[in-house]
């Protein structure tokens, strides 16, 4: 099966013409990346708001995970038919299921910031505002970056239920190959959503190592919590055994 599959990738039929593999490829790249980034700008300012003020955050959070229960492709097909687009719907959709985890990483970034640096910088003078971007957002980026790695790998595995509407990303190779029990080229399309979601992680990883300050790395790394911080202040509650008191 896996021979037949790489002999389907292999042949050069499939890598020439409008449905290529090259150019459905670039397609589901251009559906991701537009998702990601759609998602990105709703979910990043809601979760450094809530982060920061601490208003609404479990609310907020929690019915964005809620939306992790709609399924996809009957959300893309609905709104194929009540839009009448396909491009729109699926982007649409892609952005509903991208949200979640990048809101849930920004605000957890935010808030696991260590108490005691925010306080500091409140005694120095700084505003809000420069509390946020000079303090809380640097410390966030780890989480804030880990949610869009998350995001991105959601928006690659999904992007292929485009294919039902007629978009040609690589969710067709899956489509035509159940339809017509050609198992090497849905194997060879599954083939290539798993490289390209290996690929994009890693330039991503490659990315948060350029945008997280390097204190921040050096501090997870060493695996140690911050003082102040969340986990911290779970590791300071004493068992029974510390305080002691009876474990029976």
């Amino acid at each position: 099966m896996f021979a037949d599959a790489f002999g389907w990738l292999l042949d050069p039929a499939n890598w020439s013409g409008g449905k290529s593999i090259p150019v459905r490829i670039g397609i589901h790249l251009l559906y991701c990346f537009g998702a990601v980034l759609g998602a990105a700008l709703i979910a990043v300012p809601l979760g450094l708001f809530v982060g920061h003020t601490g208003r609404g955050g479990l609310v907020l959070v929690g019915g964005s995970n809620a939306l992790r229960a709609l399924p996809t492709l009957g959300l893309v097909t609905f709104l194929y038919l009540v839009v009448g687009g396909s491009t729109v719907s699926v982007l649409i959709s892609l952005v509903v299921l991208a949200v979640p985890p990048i809101l849930a990483g920004t605000y957890a970034g935010v808030q696991d910031v260590d108490r005691g640096v925010v306080d500091a910088a409140r005694g120095m003078g700084m505003t809000g505002a420069q509390r946020l971007w000079q303090v809380e957002v640097p410390n966030a980026m780890p989480l804030l970056v880990g949610g869009l790695r998350n995001a991105m790998l959601q928006v690659v595995a999904t992007a292929s239920v485009a294919a039902f509407v007629g978009v040609e990303t690589l969710g067709r190779p899956l489509l035509d190959g159940i339809r017509v029990l050609d198992y090497p080229q849905f194997v060879g399309g599954a083939i290539l959503i798993a490289l390209l979601a290996v690929v994009l992680d890693a330039v991503l990883a490659v990315v948060g190592r350029l945008v997280v300050p390097a204190g921040v790395r050096l501090s997870a790394r060493t695996g140690k919590a911050r003082p102040g911080s969340a986990a911290s202040r779970r590791r300071e509650v004493p068992t029974p055994v510390e305080s002691g008191g009876s474990t029976a």
